[in-house]
């Protein structure tokens, strides 16, 4: 437990900042250090209406007693206006003994990937807030899970009996991408009949030595028991990337996804600042001028 109380205003404001920072604003602003009491991430997908914002609410009951536990939520944004629908959160925070439970709703804003602009700096900051655990709900299946998977250190996979996530799953690639698969509201018919497919289709996975091999989980909100399995198995993959150079290899990964996509965001700027007249001279003459920008801001 940390000896400081939790800041929530400043913690508040420090996040709204940085959800309206630009790119520019980023590459001008000093880069944090990396922690070495980094906040351990978990990462919740799926499909929408999954239950994984009811999900979230349970594992975070069960996983912040003696811990300090952020919840980020990532919103859809409209691709018109910008802003987003940020649900109606069960204010955990508020309840008696969670004074270190922290949620916030964010809109995922220009990002196509499940995730939220300026994502990896907002869980720097919660590195500098002292959590010591952050649970990322990302948006919807598919492209979300490749970006999701560098920023979180366990990636959990939501499913729904019998509504053919699986076989949406295994066409994008999913199925190679998830730590733990679990199977949502696992009281509906055809639960028990998914888990055994979802294992046998990862058994026939190749898999090197000493590999993490993801389990399946049958989960329901109602089964205080089945809550405390998948924490339990978080804790045991979060031993596993322990061990050897697992997590520096993470950290690498996470610095090649913000180099790329803070470049991507900044030449969108500047692109989209441009009069019509810029774009009669020749393509060779636009990237060259674009690319001095970005190697100049600041």
């Amino acid at each position: 437990m940390n000896p400081e109380p939790l800041n929530r205003r400043a913690l508040g404001l420090a996040l709204t900042h940085l959800a309206n920072a630009s790119a520019s604003d980023l590459m001008r602003s000093p880069q944090r250090t990396l922690s070495s009491a980094a906040a351990r991430r978990i990462g919740l997908t799926g499909a929408p209406g999954a239950g994984k914002s009811t999900l979230a609410g349970h594992l975070a009951l069960q996983r912040a007693p003696g811990r300090r536990l952020g919840i980020l939520a990532i919103d859809p944004s409209s691709p018109r206006s910008g802003g987003a629908i940020l649900g109606d959160r069960i204010r955990m925070d508020e309840l008696q003994g969670m004074s270190e439970l922290y949620i916030r709703s964010i809109g995922s804003r220009s990002t196509s990937d499940g995730l939220s602009d300026n994502l990896p700096e907002m869980l720097d900051l919660m590195d500098a807030f002292g959590f010591d655990e952050v649970l990322l709900e990302t948006v919807g299946v598919g492209q979300a899970e490749y970006a999701a998977r560098v920023q979180v250190d366990t990636l959990v996979l939501v499913l729904l009996p019998e509504s053919g996530d699986v076989v949406q799953a295994m066409k994008a690639g999913i199925m190679e991408m998830a730590d733990i698969f679990v199977i949502n509201k696992a009281d509906l018919p055809g639960a028990r009949k998914m888990a055994t497919d979802i294992q046998r289709i990862a058994s026939l996975a190749r898999h090197e030595e000493g590999a993490w091999r993801p389990s399946v989980l049958l989960v329901s909100s109602s089964s205080p028991e089945s809550i405390a399995a998948l924490s339990d198995e978080i804790d045991r993959h979060q031993v596993w990337l322990g061990l050897g150079e697992r997590r520096a290899v993470l950290q690498q990964q996470r610095a090649r996804y913000r180099l790329r996509r803070l470049i991507e965001r900044r030449a969108a700027e500047l692109v989209a600042a441009q009069a019509p007249a810029f774009f009669e001279a020749p393509m060779a003459e636009q990237l060259d001028w674009v690319l001095r920008q970005i190697s100049q801001t600041g």
